[in-house]
């Protein structure tokens, strides 16, 4: 599916105003934009929040030039030392101050990070950083001083607000893409991702997007999750890790935090009170390491083995 197609890039706001977000950290961020002044930024939080799209508006609006660098992907020393240095010490045509988007910094490794506190510095006259993390004990302290830090995590107050205007906004984006839906099916789901305080617009928006191929939002979209994981639960008591490995490649989507949520979420259905205990500590483990990995599919692979080998099931 082409990047123009998803609808999380179609549909990103492109203005502060827009962005589905507290009021308060509107104001804050629409401040800087008047004020015409944007401190080093360090956005962190859960994924899916808004922290990137606040980014990229933040520096649209301002309409200066940014480059913008997917960490998880490039985020080795030779990038900054070649894509950061060329474009940091160079002055922009409007004369303007640049700025360097790192999203996903908390995938730099503790060898590049140190490199990363002296652009900074050198940079500072010409340059500004705004970084996006979803860990932010994983941004070394000396770049976390240089930085005004931002959270991106809400109350449960704040979570269903957030979630009753994306349910508005996404009828919105059903009607323009012609999708029929059942009103009271969109919100329940919206409303199970908020329940459990995981408001994720990008998940949320890409589930959505590939169950309505059909050209339909029904009542079906509630039972796919449950019967997906159940089949999972159905092989690893099997014992059968080829189906168990199968079922992460095709059904997982690369999405450890979220599946690891759904077990912890699910343990007391599934699993002996005496087995609990252990299921949480393997769960802890693998969401500490997924934080650090590359191939989240062997992380996750890894703990469901796991849970596999010594759980006691109902």
């Amino acid at each position: 599916m082409r990047e123009e197609y998803l609808w999380t890039e179609k549909f990103r706001p492109k203005s502060i105003q827009d962005i589905i977000l507290p009021p308060e950290m509107i104001q804050s961020f629409q401040s800087m934009v008047d004020h015409k002044e944007i401190p080093n930024l360090l956005l962190c939080g859960q994924p899916g929040s808004g922290k990137t799209t606040i980014a990229k508006a933040l520096l649209e609006q301002l309409e200066c030039d940014y480059l913008f660098i997917p960490a998880s992907l490039r985020g080795n020393i030779d990038t900054l030392r070649t894509e950061v240095t060329q474009f940091a010490s160079s002055v922009s045509f409007s004369g303007k101050r640049k700025y360097i988007i790192l999203d996903e910094a908390d995938y730099l490794n503790y060898t590049v990070q140190p490199a990363l506190r002296n652009f900074m510095e050198e940079y500072s006259r010409n340059a500004g950083f705004i970084l996006t993390c979803n860990y932010k004990n994983r941004i070394i302290p000396a770049i976390q001083s240089r930085c005004s830090t931002i959270e991106f995590n809400f109350s449960k107050d704040e979570t269903n607000k957030l979630a009753a205007k994306f349910f508005k906004r996404v009828i919105k984006i059903l009607e323009q893409e012609n999708i029929k839906f059942d009103q009271k099916v969109l919100a329940t789901y919206i409303q199970n991702f908020s329940q459990k305080g995981n408001l994720d617009f990008r998940k949320i928006l890409h589930e959505l997007q590939r169950y309505s191929v059909s050209g339909e939002i029904d009542a079906g979209i509630l039972s796919t999750k449950t019967e997906t994981f159940n089949e999972l639960l159905s092989f690893m008591k099997a014992k059968d890790f080829t189906k168990v490995r199968t079922w992460i490649s095709t059904e997982a989507n690369n999405d450890t935090q979220t599946l690891l949520r759904e077990f912890y979420d699910q343990a007391s259905v599934h699993f002996t009170p005496s087995f609990i205990p252990e299921l949480v500590t393997i769960l802890a483990d693998a969401q500490y390491t997924s934080a650090m990995v590359v191939d989240q599919e062997i992380c996750l692979a890894a703990a469901l083995v796991k849970v596999m080998v010594s759980a006691e099931w109902k």
